[in-house]
């Protein structure tokens, strides 16, 4: 019909731009990336080494990985979250790969659950600090979107040498029992099976959830034979204390009693089949048939520079993630900035904020992409709130590099306005997912749903840059401070000793901006490929929609 509205993006990629020099540096630039991630996450995968797989195939054992994966149902994949959890961390102790516990979302007898596999091929299972953090955020996870969770033990405890990071915080050990029982308070079932160690404080853990397996040769104590000794003087063996078949038959704290791994997992999927499929958001319920994008996602490796040098238009990532390529724009010519809008990813209806990378020139002003002006701001908190009326998910796309500055900018209230957006992701009740494409700087980072904001999810990009500011801004302050500092001591660097010293600063300050330096730190849940970010994001609202409970929407003091 003529004239009729569409919400189609149309791509402004011409077949013989993929010829170009441009899409060809990207493109060459993102390989080289890729492979380095790849590469890195299959180190990640090794866990503690062949060594360590043979010594515990030897007990008859399998490895968390080979676990997981006889438990998933066949043909499906299992959707590894934190994977990156420790690295190039506790290197003194010989590292913690994977942070020594394997988490992510898996398919089993058609659903979704929550895993937790403890890889005792890492120091035994022990708990390191991240370990304990992991599991935390797993847990968290899965009591925010009411995921199913199932927990494979088999660890030693808390790591002693490193128990004083341990032990004691609010997020550290404990918090593991106090998440348990708020899960099983809210009706979130959890199934244990003990296929290893599982001692001290960590005994808890099982115990406390609503079916416990326990295979021959596994042993449950508050403390091990050699501690007994020591603390009373009892001398007893290991099955007598706290072995498979006491428990089954004397304490009776063991629901199943198990002769191996194999039998123990067949058991749990045995018992996952009996529960019933969960009620789901409402938001979810109307959930259509998923449309493939219009265009390949493996043009985003040509439409962006890793590195960040060049412009793009968001509005072609959009157009490569959503169902069909079908944007419906909010705004779209007012605070442009900042793209928002809503899509379908998966069928699932989302509303989208994201920073737009392109240099728009805008009522005789240049606006610089990636940046956050005062109106984009208004627009961004307005459409939050129009999203949580609705009730559907909200997606981020961060690629910022922080609020304008300057007299005009303070002069439109950008504080004020930066203000309510802020408060609008704050209180925002519907799940959030972040995604980090390129820079995330600084507030900007706190405006678009950073870690501190609680998304239900967040993910970066190997291009991912996630710090106060950017490498040559931070370096050039901090070259500052240090020939401060020199002189002071009455030393005056030449200029060979300042390029030298802001090199160093440099390259210190860009390897903390490495995105798997925040995944170490579980800053970010995942890092995803581009190709691979479709599947990502789907398989995430899937679990955000086990949860059908929501919030009221409230504000408080609002900014206007």
């Amino acid at each position: 019909m003529l004239g009729q509205p569409t919400s189609r993006l149309e791509s402004k990629l011409r077949p013989e731009e993929r010829e170009g020099p441009v899409y060809k540096a990207n493109k060459d630039a993102w390989v080289a990336l890729v492979r380095d991630f790849r590469e890195s996450l299959e180190k990640v995968r090794q866990g503690g080494g062949p060594k360590a797989v043979e010594r515990q195939h030897k007990k008859g054992r399998l490895t968390a990985r080979e676990r997981i994966a006889r438990l998933l149902d066949p043909g499906t994949e299992f959707y590894e979250l934190m994977a990156f959890a420790g690295w190039g961390m506790y290197e003194e102790w010989g590292g913690a790969p994977a942070g020594g516990v394997i988490t992510g979302l898996g398919q089993i007898q058609g659903q979704t659950w929550m895993i937790i596999a403890n890889d005792a091929t890492v120091k035994a299972g022990a708990f390191f600090p991240i370990t304990a953090k992991k599991v935390i955020r797993a847990q968290t996870m899965a009591l925010e979107n009411r995921i199913p969770t199932l927990y494979l033990v088999d660890s030693a405890g808390v790591f002693l040498p490193l128990q004083d990071e341990v032990f004691p915080d609010q997020d550290d050990f404990g918090r593991i029992f106090y998440l348990n029982a708020r899960m099983s308070a809210l009706g979130i079932p959890q199934i244990s099976a003990i296929m290893g160690n599982c001692v001290a404080g960590g005994a808890y853990l099982p115990v406390m959830t609503d079916v416990l397996i326990m295979t021959e040769g596994s042993g449950l104590y508050l403390a091990g034979p050699a501690l007994v000794k020591a603390a009373i003087g009892q001398e007893v063996n290991s099955e007598e204390l706290g072995g498979a078949r006491m428990h089954f038959e004397v304490s009776g704290t063991v629901d199943f009693y198990e002769p191996n791994d194999e039998a123990a997992l067949e058991r749990i999927r045995q018992l996952i089949a009996l529960y019933p499929p969960p009620r789901l958001a409402p938001w979810a319920e109307g959930r259509k048939e998923p449309r493939e994008p219009l265009y390949p996602a493996e043009d985003l490796y040509g439409l962006i520079a890793p590195d960040g040098s060049r412009p793009y238009d968001l509005r072609e990532v959009i157009a490569r993630l959503v169902d069909g390529s079908e944007f419906l724009e909010y705004k779209g010519g007012y605070g442009e900035t900042l793209v928002t809008g809503f899509a379908r990813i998966g069928g699932f209806p989302v509303g989208i904020v994201g920073n737009q990378r392109l240099i728009l020139k805008k009522k005789g002003r240049i606006e610089v992409g990636g940046v956050i002006y005062a109106e984009a701001a208004d627009k961004a908190a307005r459409f939050i709130l129009e999203v949580n009326q609705m009730n559907i998910p909200l997606l981020f796309l961060q690629d910022v590099t922080g609020f304008m500055v300057g007299k005009e900018s303070e002069q439109a209230g950008i504080i004020r306005r930066g203000a309510k957006l802020v408060n609008a992701v704050s209180n925002s009740v519907v799940p959030k997912i972040t995604l980090i494409l390129g820079g995330s700087f600084g507030a900007g980072n706190y405006a678009l749903a950073g870690k501190a904001y609680a998304p239900r999810f967040i993910f970066a990009w190997p291009s991912a840059k996630y710090a106060v500011m950017g490498g040559a801004q931070a370096a050039k302050t901090l070259l500052e401070l240090e020939v401060e500092k020199l002189r002071r001591e009455g030393k005056e660097p030449s200029d060979e000793e300042l390029k030298e010293l802001y090199e160093r600063i440099k390259g210190r300050y860009e390897e903390t901006l490495d995105p798997r330096y925040a995944a170490a730190r579980l800053w970010v849940d995942g890092i995803l490929l581009p190709h691979e970010t479709r599947k990502w994001l789907i398989r995430a609202l899937e679990a955000c929609a086990l949860n059908p409970e929501r919030e009221p929407f409230r504000t408080g003091v609002f900014q206007v």
